[in-house]
């Protein structure tokens, strides 16, 4: 299955030399957020508006080194949060988002 993670292209080069990728708010919330397919254009829309050099990193969860759970948002959807930093070798594609 893929699953989808959007990072500011700035956030995303702060981990240009490592294995692997921490969210900017990993350390507060202990998960960065993922999402599915269907998802990304209402995350984009809720969170990132105006937002510009954005990536859309494509995630292989068959890959994945840490720990993915499906978990309620507050409007009770299921989201994809993953408990530990993203391997890179798990991303099979980066997009830039337009």
């Amino acid at each position: 299955m893929t699953v989808y993670h959007i990072v500011a292209a700035a956030d995303w080069d702060k981990f240009a030399g490592d294995h692997t990728y921490q969210a900017a708010g990993y350390s507060a919330e202990g998960f960065i957020h993922l999402s599915t397919a269907d998802q990304v254009a209402g995350v984009l829309e809720r969170y990132y508006t105006g937002a510009t050099d954005l990536r859309l990193l494509n995630i292989n969860t068959d890959l994945l080194t840490a720990q993915l759970k499906w978990e309620a948002a507050s409007n009770g959807e299921l989201f994809p949060h993953l408990y530990g930093p993203l391997n890179k070798n798990a991303i099979e594609k980066i997009e830039i988002i337009p």
